[in-house]
């Protein structure tokens, strides 16, 4: 019989490990552990927004001339644009939680948290991880204090998902002092008025990406007016031209030919970062909802009394708060690491970047999760609010449509999607996780026996049970699916989204499972006899682990189904039955709980 390992406590944990390995709950960092500190930086941020951002939506949004800048820099003179910024270049110099914490925070407000969230991710990290000590000494403290406000400049017309295929072009002058860069972006935030841009461009006829450092007052630099878009109205987005711009040699960032390293690298940590923005959005959202919800009187009572807005109110929670916990387990995962990195003597900037990209695997399915949870809340939202959510009256309206580009930044949910099953059969290829060794003994167990029976002796048990299943049936398509295809196994995107879509709600459902138990050890430990919290927190999780058996058996067996006949695939089908077997849930009751304590707080308390 399979048992997967257990992961130990001064044991480095590797990206896309967790299907083949067990955590232990005092392993992984749950909301609930948030210090002080942390605390009143997220204080800091919510009276920012407050004061300066929500009161200004409109006006944001109506792109009224300068205000963008503006309140960019008042948080720069708070210091909210340097909180993952070291110290000797103005920066609060904070652990890769905080950070992560920070962008929860700052990520309910709108258009402003994309201008923000650029600027202090993809428009200030590239220099910061891989600028020489001269280009970081020269724009880090100006961007950190917003005094430089940043953009990042990698898509193309012609070059979006394959973003190595763009054409913009760099040529050496003929005194080698200069770089002459021709070409275009698109779709670039913060683009119409940021200082400083990194840019992405081929030298001569190389293969691929270089990167450099340019500023928007160098000659040949083009902003075009800004674009109309969907959602998002606030946030900047144009085209730049570069028609012969002179960039000095010195601003070359990083190694020649290093540009698409970089590239991803950063995208990397949008990823996870992107999927810490959407909880904050949610869960502004969902005390929207509730509110209204509780005010909003039909057929005498408040329609938060009606159980099918019970239903929307709850699910809005468990998404939120599953997506929640997922994004923190991975946070403590990568700080983890980067700690190691840096007692192993690396440098910040290459301990940063080689711990996010370590969970490559984990960062993708999180921008994929985040962004759907948030889309369902939003979506649920306007349902709630009934006519008053279509009307531009409230701010549900902005909410839908603002959520949409969510699925589309840092790299599109399908990209991401193939990337999460790509970048684990590669892990495993390489050696680095023992990925196919253990779907060969789950093919061996199934040849043996379809089925296993447990004896379960608690609640968590019994849910870790579920949890190792659903990662066998994991393990059993990807076995198979490789072992059928071989080399062209690559090819068969349906089925690599049908493997993600197993891998994704099993993540949530494993993080969500930790952190419940943790909660439940540190209230024993700390003698918390009013167990209300704990038991709502359970009533989540076993919702969501219910709903997962069936969302993991689905997409299971629509790739079972497209490459297997015959007794293969009866016997590969009753497996996959088998691991996905869950005890029966009461989930009516469980929403209900769920959504009455939200009524009652009239606000997300979780």
């Amino acid at each position: 019989m399979l048992i997967l390992s257990i992961m130990e406590n001064n044991q480095l944990p590797k990206g896309g490990e967790f299907l083949l390995r067990k955590t232990k709950a005092e392993n992984v960092f749950i909301p609930e552990e948030f210090d002080e500190e942390q605390q009143m930086i997220v204080q800091t941020c919510e009276d920012f927004l407050e004061a300066e951002v929500y009161p200004n939506l409109e006006r944001i949004d109506e792109k009224e001339p300068g205000l963008m800048q503006k309140l960019l820099k008042k948080a720069g003179e708070l210091g909210l644009l340097g909180i993952s910024v070291p110290e000797e270049y103005e920066g609060f110099d904070q652990s890769f939680i905080t950070s992560m914490k920070f962008n929860e925070a700052m990520g309910s407000a709108a258009s402003y948290s994309v201008a923000m969230m650029a600027h202090t991710g993809i428009g200030t990290l590239p220099i910061l991880y891989y600028g020489t000590e001269e280009q970081k000494a020269k724009y880090i403290p100006k961007l950190a204090t917003g005094e430089l406000l940043a953009a990042y400049c990698l898509t193309e017309p012609d070059a979006g998902s394959d973003a190595n295929s763009g054409k913009t072009k760099a040529v050496l002058s003929e005194d080698g002092k200069h770089y002459i860069i021709n070409g275009q972006k698109m779709w670039i935030t913060n683009g119409g008025f940021a200082d400083v841009q990194t840019v992405f461009a081929k030298i001569d006829n190389d293969r691929v990406l270089s990167a450099f450092i340019i500023e928007k007052k160098w000659d040949g630099v083009i902003i075009n007016p800004e674009e109309k878009k969907m959602g998002i109205k606030g946030s900047s987005t144009v085209q730049i031209f570069y028609n012969d711009v002179k960039v000095p040699v010195e601003n070359l960032l990083g190694k020649r030919g290093e540009g698409f390293r970089i590239a991803l690298n950063i995208l990397h940590i949008g990823r996870i970062k992107l999927g810490a923005t959407v909880i904050g959005s949610a869960k502004r959202t969902i005390n929207q909802s509730v509110n209204y919800a509780n005010e909003r009187k039909q057929f005498t009572q408040a329609i938060s009394n009606f159980p099918i807005i019970k239903y929307k109110l709850a699910e809005q929670v468990i998404k939120t708060y599953t997506t929640e916990s997922s994004v923190y387990r991975a946070s403590k995962d990568i700080e983890t690491t980067i700690e190691q990195y840096l007692k192993d003597g690396m440098s910040k900037g290459e301990a940063n970047i080689k711990g996010v990209a370590q969970f490559a695997v984990e960062c993708a399915l999180l921008k994929v999760y985040g962004s759907e949870t948030l889309d369902y809340v939003v979506d649920e939202a306007v349902q709630i609010h009934g006519g008053m959510g279509y009307s531009s009256e409230l701010p549900i309206d902005r909410s839908y449509r603002d959520s949409r580009i969510n699925r589309i930044f840092e790299g599109t949910n399908e990209i991401n999607r193939l990337l999460i099953v790509d970048t684990a059969l590669k892990r495993s290829m390489k050696g680095e996780i023992d990925l196919f060794a253990q779907a060969k003994q789950v093919v061996y167990e199934l040849n043996k026996s379809a089925e296993h029976q447990f004896e379960l002796k608690s609640y968590f048990e019994t849910k870790h049970n579920n949890i190792e299943n659903f990662k066998k049936a994991i393990l059993l398509i990807l076995g198979n699916g490789q072992e059928k295809f071989k080399r062209k196994f690559a090819f068969e995107q349906e089925i690599w989204m049908n493997i993600a879509d197993m891998i994704i709600p099993l993540y949530a459902a494993e993080s969500t499972l930790l952190r419940v138990e943790k909660l439940e050890m540190i209230q024993e430990k700390n003698e918390i006899t009013d167990n209300d919290d704990l038991k709502l927190a359970k009533d989540i999780l076993n919702v969501f682990v219910y709903d997962c058996a069936d969302t993991i058996y689905k997409a299971g067996a629509d790739a079972i189904n497209s490459f297997c006949v015959g007794k293969e695939q009866q016997l590969m089908i009753k497996a996959l039955g088998n691991f996905t077997k869950v005890a029966p849930v009461n989930t009516k009751l469980a929403r209900r709980n769920i959504a009455d304590k939200l009524i009652e707080e009239n606000k997300y308390k979780f």
